[in-house]
């Protein structure tokens, strides 16, 4: 397979899509932390875009090494984003109810926080490992990088979108963050099964 322009725009393509529920989350971030500076919101962007690039990775080496137990976890993979988002999004529900009148200051994201979320929106990329199967591990790669930087710039937009109507959602930017990120994961969930 040669290193066309529709393999470039295939792999944008991929990115959007495998991008939707990182942005999602970037905007219940950016809304639950209306006062965010940039270095966070590049870490943040930046953790998203790392795990949208190996989750790929990870299951383009699963197809070349161990195809049988892949599949075997593959049906694991909705219920497992399902669990880790209604995880955090309750957490940030029951903040924003605790905190109706906005008197204390919003819990931050934190790196743990984070790192689950990574997991949880960019888990169902696996799959994309068999897409790109027929890939060497060079093209497979950069497809995966572009994968990432794609992933970095819309959950950089959807960190700004979520500050900028954080700031106006004042109080009940919590209770909104931790409700869309509930329904990411029963969407996820949904369409996995």
């Amino acid at each position: 397979m040669n290193w066309s322009l529709l393999f470039f725009f295939n792999s944008i393509l991929l990115g959007v899509g495998l991008a939707m529920d990182a942005f999602s989350v970037s905007l219940a971030n950016g809304l639950n932390e209306p006062r965010m500076r940039r270095k966070k919101m590049c870490v943040i962007a930046g953790i998203f875009a790392f795990f949208q690039a190996l989750m790929p990775m990870t299951g383009w080496i699963c197809v070349h090494t161990i195809l049988q137990y892949f599949q075997m976890f593959e049906k694991a993979i909705p219920w497992i984003a399902l669990i880790l988002l209604l995880f955090i999004g309750g957490e940030m529900l029951l903040e924003g109810i605790k905190n109706k009148d906005g008197e204390a200051e919003k819990p931050k994201v934190g790196f743990a926080a984070l790192m689950v979320q990574g997991v949880a929106t960019s888990i169902d990329a696996l799959s994309v490992g068999f897409t790109i199967a027929e890939y060497d591990f060079l093209k497979a790669g950069v497809c995966s990088l572009i994968i990432a930087a794609v992933t970095f710039v819309i959950c950089m937009a959807g960190l700004i979108i979520g500050k900028k109507f954080g700031t106006k959602l004042s109080n009940k930017a919590s209770i909104l963050g931790g409700v869309i990120l509930i329904i990411i994961g029963l969407e996820i969930f949904i369409t996995g099964m």
